[in-house]
């Protein structure tokens, strides 16, 4: 369970699409937010694992799909994306977003 790339750079103003692929036997997310968004709305996915998401910053991808999330980069500062289905994170499904 990991992001390939585990990193991405952008630019303060900088629009991403990001093109997510599951290549695995189970359905995944795609959440990108500052690493306290994410663990506080990890804690609540345990609580709730089959939480539908309706948020710009975060997508669900059924395995064998893909999936596309366009984002622009407003602030600086360091951003995580994260699968947020519990577990998922915890066993690396994890990266870093750094924006100047």
């Amino acid at each position: 369970m990991i992001f390939s790339p585990s990193s991405v750079q952008a630019r303060a103003g900088e629009q991403i699409r990001f093109k997510v692929r599951n290549v695995g036997e189970i359905n995944h997310e795609f959440v990108l937010a500052t690493a306290e968004a994410n663990q506080k709305h990890s804690i609540e996915m345990q609580k709730n694992p089959d939480m539908e998401h309706d948020d710009p910053n975060a997508i669900r991808v059924a395995s064998g799909k893909t999936g596309e999330m366009l984002w622009k980069f407003t602030n600086t500062g360091g951003f995580e994306f994260a699968c947020l289905i519990p577990g998922h994170r915890e066993a690396g499904m994890i990266g870093l977003a750094a924006v100047n």
